[in-house]
């Protein structure tokens, strides 16, 4: 029986639980961390699953069957991880509701220009009035995206299906349109919840919108002015009389240091008046004040903007204490989920990253940082509000160090508090084994099938949910600037991307590693079978440069003409036909996938893919030659969370000796003796031969488990086991002079060679 896991219902990293927060701190957290919020939804099962929710602070999206009970205007309390999907934050799956029943006082619309539809505001509910939809005739009998202009900006409406917009005419005058602020990719949009949030545009008698150096700051907002001594103040008026201006006065601590030429008068229908807004300080650090604006605008009187400056030293105020109790909730070989404690007298934290040893690096005040910035020898992996953070990039069994500092100030007015920074450390965990293959016997004649019955079937994850999964939350990585990248498997390419992540803009695909077409089930896509969407097989890659040129090309070691070349993923002749090559650090990935599509779904290369295209003793040298690493390790455990079942070569090296994959049956001689042998020899190191002193030992692709040293009489000078080295060192003060020889035992067996110290 097929388990399906087709929309948004992801498990999470190591799912902890959360104490509550309020919406706008659950935003900041990493992605796969699980919050707890409590909020009023604004709209019910007309949108379907999800429901958008906000309280006094933000707004946030939640999806999930759970939610399937809430109504508009009631208040609840939402559990579960966060995802990303397509750009839109969404706890999902919402793992537990708690309805509150109605609130006593539903949120209303937030009147917004199209150019005020930003990130701050997503997914609380927004009104955007005297604007006319590009598209003219019927809005489609599903769901589709059409667009608002106001003449000069456009905005997305996104008219789902299920609601009872879809399938009427489109208006053709001036609307007022409502609906939560959604995402899709780069591109934001208005989402209405039915024909009542479509009307006609009735214009206001008065209605004030404030600009302050040429953008609009929504009333309660707050301006950072840094040390300009002046900024231009535009009051606009969008409503169908003239707008009474009362006045505007200034409060806060440091109200003094500013000032406005803001007067009593009028400003016409459609029109704007302009003003200044001036700043001598006469302090050092950051200063507060606040203008409020009066007039005779029905539901904006006064309207208060907040405003932070910076004083007479060029700096924001130093905090007064760092954060502190640096803890890692969620601890997994492809993820690591870290909060602490605020900091005193701070507004904002950044945090520094580094693999393998403590940071020297701090930052530096007046300097801004972009998530991925290098900061001497870090790398900055969080800047913001929030006490919480994921870096991306983390693979298995790595040491990751961390220092947060917190600061005040942006823009080149930062000050970071340098002094005694919160550090803290942890290891990412490795295989999660655990018992997994207890009862599996590789010498056993049901080998085959029993593995088959331990890994299928398991949970399917849609085809189309990859971009949510595996590059979201694994595979994309920061670079500097804010930026991201990912790697294309095949050709090794590193691109640099705009987030969120999506396909086409990137010009990548999901590479099916065990080709589409080699499947029996062919076409496999519509509806979607288990082997098509398994994410096991799947790998990003370059669509033109990479995944179109290996098509359903065996893959093999291109031994003459190569016809196509791009970075280290090519075409070419190999044993007379064409082959593609990937990159070297892939090819042992590539195998272990073949090996594991055909062991879950019973495809035997003789009979599916024909094995003079795809040799299984080419699979199995790959194997050998470039074992997992760490980064697939923890691909590995990622997947295995997502769907249930693990690849078996990936955890066990020599499971792969014991399968004809040309038969799929059990192979009783296995390899370790015959392939393994070879390969062994081929990779084993001793250098320098012969030595003054240190002789180092390694075998290529494996660790030493054991070893023994003898002389040429037999006599054993020394014998360690449990080792699990990448190099061993000798030296001569432990061993002597003289020649011997070296035996080391590996997971793939074991050799020896002669070395000889002066």
């Amino acid at each position: 029986m097929k388990k399906t896991l087709l929309l948004g219902l992801f498990a999470s990293f190591g799912m902890m639980v959360s104490a509550q927060t309020d919406i706008a701190n659950a935003r900041t957290f990493g992605i796969g961390q699980t919050v707890t919020v409590t909020g009023i939804a604004t709209n019910g099962s007309e949108l379907g699953s999800i429901r958008y929710m906000q309280d006094a602070t933000a707004g946030i999206a939640a999806y999930g069957t759970a939610m399937s009970g809430v109504n508009r205007g009631d208040s609840i309390t939402v559990t579960g991880p966060l995802i990303e999907f397509s750009g839109l934050l969404e706890i999902s799956p919402a793992a537990t509701v708690v309805n509150h029943g109605p609130a006593v006082n539903p949120p209303a619309a937030l009147q917004i220009p199209i150019t005020a539809a930003v990130e701050a505001l997503e997914s609380q509910l927004m009104q955007v009035d005297n604007v006319t939809f590009v598209q003219t005739g019927n809005f489609a009998g599903g769901s589709a995206t059409y667009q608002i202009t106001d003449g000069t900006n456009t905005l997305d409406i996104r008219v789902n299906g299920s609601t009872n917009i879809a399938g009427t005419a489109i208006p053709t005058g001036a609307v007022t349109v409502y609906g939560a602020l959604g995402q899709f990719n780069a591109n934001y949009q208005l989402v209405p919840r039915d024909l009542n949030d479509i009307v006609a545009y009735v214009a206001p008698s008065e209605e004030i919108n404030v600009l302050i150096n040429g953008v609009t700051y929504l009333n309660n907002s707050t301006f950072f002015i840094g040390n300009s001594p002046s900024a231009a103040i535009t009051i606009e008026n969008t409503g169908s009389n003239a707008l009474t201006i009362t006045g505007a006065s200034l409060a806060g601590s440091n109200a003094g240091d500013f000032g406005h030429d803001i007067i009593a008068g009028s400003v016409a229908a459609l029109s704007n008046n302009a003003y200044t807004l001036t700043y001598t300080p006469t302090v050092n650090g950051s200063t507060f004040a606040s203008i409020a604006i009066g007039s005779n605008d029905a539901d904006e009187n006064p309207y208060t903007i907040f405003i932070e400056g910076v004083g007479l030293d060029g700096f924001a105020t130093e905090p007064t204490l760092n954060p502190s109790a640096l803890t890692f909730p969620v601890l997994e070989a492809y993820t690591v989920g870290a909060q602490y404690t605020a900091g005193t007298g701070a507004t904002q934290y950044v945090v520094l990253w580094k693999n393998g040893s403590a940071m020297t690096a701090a930052p530096v005040d007046g300097t801004s940082y972009l998530r991925g910035d290098i900061v001497g020898d870090a790398r900055v992996a969080y800047v913001g509000a929030g006490t919480s953070f994921t870096p991306r990039g983390i693979i298995a069994n790595q040491d990751y160090y961390f220092s947060v500092y917190a600061f005040n100030g942006s823009g080149g007015f930062e000050n970071y508090l340098l002094t005694t920074p919160l550090t803290g450390n942890t290891t990412s965990l490795g295989e999660g084994i655990a018992t997994y293959y207890t009862g599996i016997d590789k010498t056993a004649g049901t080998f085959v099938s029993d593995l088959n019955g331990l890994i299928n079937p398991h949970s399917q994850v849609s085809y189309f949910l990859y971009k949510q999964t595996v590059m979201n939350e694994f595979e994309i990585k920061d670079t500097i600037g804010g930026q991201s990248y990912v790697t294309c498997a095949l050709s090794g390419e590193r691109l640099i991307v705009a987030d969120p992540f999506d396909w086409s803009d990137a010009g990548y695909s999901r590479e099916h590693t065990f080709a589409h077409s080699w499947m029996p089930t062919f076409p496999a896509d519509t509806p979607e079978e288990p082997e098509y969407s398994d994410q096991h097989n799947l790998y990003p890659a370059n669509l033109a440069q990479a995944n179109t040129p290996r098509s359903n090309l065996p893959l093999n070691d291109i031994d003459s003409t190569i016809v196509f070349n791009y970075l280290q993923g090519s075409v070419g002749y190999a044993n007379g036909q064409l082959a593609y090559e990937p990159r070297p650090s892939h090819k042992g990935n590539a195998a272990r996938a073949i090996m594991y599509m055909a062991v879950t779904y019973n495809f035997n290369l003789d009979g599916n893919v024909n094995s003079t295209k795809q040799s299984q003793d080419l699979l199995k040298n790959w194997h050998f030659a470039d074992l997992p690493d760490n980064y697939e390790i923890a691909r590995n455990e990622y997947i295995f969370n997502q769907q249930g079942n693990r690849n078996p070569f990936v955890d066990s090296t020599d499971y792969a000796c014991y399968i004809d994959f040309d038969l799929l049956a059990h192979d009783p001689a296995g390899c370790i003796a015959n392939v393994n042998e070879e390969y062994l020899d081929a990779n084993f190191v001793v250098f320098p031969v012969p030595s003054d002193d240190v002789v180092y030992v390694q075998v290529n692709g494996t660790e030493i488990t054991s070893y023994t040293v003898v002389d040429l009489n037999g006599r054993v000078v020394e014998a360690v086991s449990g080792t699990n080295l990448q190099v061993l060192t000798l030296n001569k003060e432990t061993l002597g002079s003289g020649t011997f020889i070296i035996n080391v035992q590996t997971p793939l067996g074991q050799v020896q060679r002669k070395l000889i110290i002066q």
